[in-house]
């Protein structure tokens, strides 16, 4: 069954693709009236629908039956991440963690930080890419980027973690995890986060842990978080 991205969709009986996606189902796909097709929304909506007018530009499609939270993990993870300087490392992260599920993504520019942007709109087209193949209805919310400095003042829900590769006494992410808390978790750029930063995080409540013993990369080290967080909440 063919996917297609819906954003906003929520109860309606009929709903018009964007151009793109109309493109897709009737230009590249031949779809035609009576095809079924499934919708997603990005929000956890999984919609069985129908061609009913093929239009390239404005695909109309009839709703037969909806499900809800389909792809939505049984948490809430937050990863705040230094986009990395080969931007490719970056977009294999955001693929990565949308396909082992997680809640919301903030590119963090830091003190050692290689690259100082990232475009919001590729990000999201990359994130909604990997929903739709691995057959979820969820996708993260993406963030714009903000600094390290910011992103501090932020008033943040649950648990807050740092991982960075100073020696010192760090927990292990099953040690700090409850059911139905939120968690968000610091990934800093290659350099690893400065004296300061780390000094700031702490002072603003962020626990220090550990990954294991490996020294990674900065999109391995996000990915292993994330995967590990799916991990110890697969039985809340």
């Amino acid at each position: 069954m063919h996917l297609f991205y819906a954003p906003g969709l929520t109860d309606e009986q009929t709903f018009t693709l964007n151009p793109d996606e109309s493109h897709h189902a009737v230009r590249v796909l031949r779809l035609n009236p009576g095809n079924e097709i499934i919708l997603v929304n990005g929000r956890g909506g999984w919609y069985h629908s129908r061609i009913a007018h093929p239009d390239p530009k404005a695909c109309t499609v009839e709703i037969i039956r909806h499900s809800h939270d389909i792809g939505k993990p049984p948490y809430h993870l937050h990863i705040a991440i230094a986009p990395t300087k080969q931007i490719d490392r970056y977009e294999w992260f955001l693929e990565k963690t949308t396909e082992i599920g997680i809640s919301e993504i903030t590119p963090i520019i830091c003190e050692h930080s290689e690259r100082k942007d990232v475009k919001t709109d590729r990000q999201m087209r990359i994130v909604i890419a990997a929903m739709k193949q691995s057959l979820k209805a969820f996708h993260p919310i993406i963030h714009e980027p903000v600094s390290f400095k910011n992103f501090m003042k932020n008033s943040i829900p649950g648990v807050k973690t740092i991982a960075h590769c100073q020696a010192g006494n760090k927990l292990w992410l099953n040690e700090i995890i409850h059911p139905n808390e939120p968690v968000t978790i610091l990934i800093g750029p290659e350099g690893d986060f400065s004296d300061k930063e780390i000094a700031a995080a702490t002072e603003n409540g962020y626990l220090p842990i550990t990954l294991g013993s490996s020294r990674m990369r900065t999109e391995t080290a996000g990915v292993v978080a994330c995967h590990t967080i799916s991990w110890v909440c697969r039985e809340f």
